[in-house]
């Protein structure tokens, strides 16, 4: 009898650590010129500036955006489909260019330091929240473009989900 109590403390300590197991985060898919918007089911690739890819729980494929912004609006919008499981984002420190943010350089969202407030407008027309890896390449980049150096849960609502405001040159081109 003394021998049978340990044995089922082992056993229900064995079934409680198999019910703890930790979800393992999906890696960040290559950007392909098969890639499409969530928002607007155009080429990914045919849009400037950075891109976001939002993995939900239960879906193969990520959700792709032709912007940060887009990307950070769909993961602070209370109308999203599921759970977000991770948001990757272009590092523009290890970007080529603007026009050339890069297939494979994703950094987790949660990770960066992005600029918002600039002068950068991404691929959509809208104004854009800048992520880099770096916090030195973020403050050198804010300090040629302006806006400001924050962190994922410090950017504000209205920094992504706020109407953007279309320049004169723009509504010129709609007409």
């Amino acid at each position: 009898m003394k021998y049978i109590t340990p044995i089922i403390i082992l056993l229900l300590l064995t079934g409680c650590k198999q019910k703890q197991t930790v979800q393992r985060l999906p890696d960040p898919v290559v950007l392909t010129k098969q890639a499409a918007g969530h928002y607007c089911q155009m080429e990914i690739l045919e849009h400037q500036g950075p891109k976001a890819q939002v993995h939900l729980e239960g879906m193969l494929a990520p959700l792709w955006f032709s912007q940060v912004r887009d990307g950070l609006a769909y993961i602070k919008s209370p109308e999203r489909d599921g759970k977000v499981l991770v948001l990757y984002v272009n590092d523009m420190g290890r970007a080529i260019s603007w026009t050339q943010p890069g297939e494979k350089n994703w950094i987790k969202a949660k990770d960066a330091y992005f600029v918002v407030g600039s002068n950068a407008i991404g691929g959509m027309g809208a104004p854009e929240v800048v992520p880099f890896s770096s916090q030195n390449d973020a403050k050198k980049f804010a300090s040629e473009r302006g806006g400001k150096v924050m962190r994922l849960d410090k950017i504000p609502m209205d920094a992504v989900l706020a109407p953007i405001k279309l320049s004169s040159n723009i509504l010129e081109t709609v007409k």
